[in-house]
């Protein structure tokens, strides 16, 4: 009996030390963000071919919406500059460890794996260098469903089997989207309308979507807070135009019905300013 314990004792051992550790970046470069010569800023976050990472002029609490995949709204906790001082950061994967080809021109299965693995480099970077520690709350909040209106949806399975499929471009209140699943649509409604938008109309395709709105005054921008140097910005939507909410009615024959359900909070135990490289 005390052989058999013994035993098992040393296998449990074996499977502790030979767990996986958590996949990280093999060099990362962290300087805060320089204020722009003329003026205009320009914030991304961007996953590139063969596992870099790169961000400009992204808050700490932004990188941590990217990295858990949730909202401002969704993080409690943290210091005050977790949300005003912004980085530049430069990051790459160790040499073969993740695939050399763009996401775009991979297939969804290939392209979430990708994104997790990416993901979780980025959860290790934060937990390194900016001393990250979090936990995870579960809370009763309002948050809107993204249903099906009366007359069925008004947009199209799409077509697109090339390096645009799945792609997003957004501004002030226009959104177009290729070949993507409605979830992607939600989580990015959901920042708009500051809670959210659980995907409730169980269509499973990926669709051409295109929506365009007059952004309430209080509603958060989608994208950059201005367009990098050389690109023209964007006329201004029509004051008279319809609002989200009936946008997405008329527009695309969905509605956003008003509910509460759990939703996931990630709350910053701690977090600490990079030293400087």
């Amino acid at each position: 009996m005390r052989i058999q314990f013994q035993v098992a004792a040393a296998a449990c051992g074996l499977f502790a030390q030979t767990a996986p550790a958590p996949l990280s970046f093999e060099v990362a470069s962290i300087k805060p963000s320089a204020p722009p010569a003329d003026g205009r800023v320009f914030r991304g976050v961007q996953f590139q071919p063969g596992g870099g990472f790169r961000a400009s002029n992204v808050t700490l609490q932004g990188l941590v919406t990217f990295a858990y995949q949730v909202r401002d709204f969704q993080i409690a906790g943290g210091p005050a500059w977790m949300n005003s001082e912004a980085y530049d950061i430069q990051a790459r994967s160790p040499s073969g460890a993740a695939p050399a080809a763009d996401p775009r021109s991979m297939t969804d299965e290939q392209r979430k794996s990708f994104a997790d693995q990416m993901d979780e480099r980025l959860r290790s970077l934060l937990a390194d260098r900016f001393q990250l520690v979090v936990h995870h709350e579960t809370k009763e909040a309002p948050v809107y469903a993204l249903v099906v209106g009366k007359g069925g949806p008004k947009f199209q399975a799409s077509k697109e089997t090339g390096p645009e499929r799945g792609r997003m471009r957004f501004g002030r209140g226009e959104l177009n989207g290729t070949g993507i699943p409605l979830s992607s649509l939600a989580f990015t409604l959901s920042n708009q309308l500051g809670r959210p938008v659980l995907d409730k109309t169980g269509l499973t395709g990926n669709y051409d979507v295109k929506l365009t709105w007059t952004p309430d005054p209080g509603q958060a921008a989608i994208g950059p807070a201005a367009p990098p140097p050389g690109v023209v910005q964007p006329p201004a939507p029509d004051p008279n135009g319809p609002t989200l909410f009936t946008a997405v009615q008329e527009q695309l024959g969905l509605r956003l019905e008003s509910q509460k359900a759990p939703i996931e909070i990630i709350v910053v135990d701690r977090a600490e300013k990079p030293s400087e490289n």
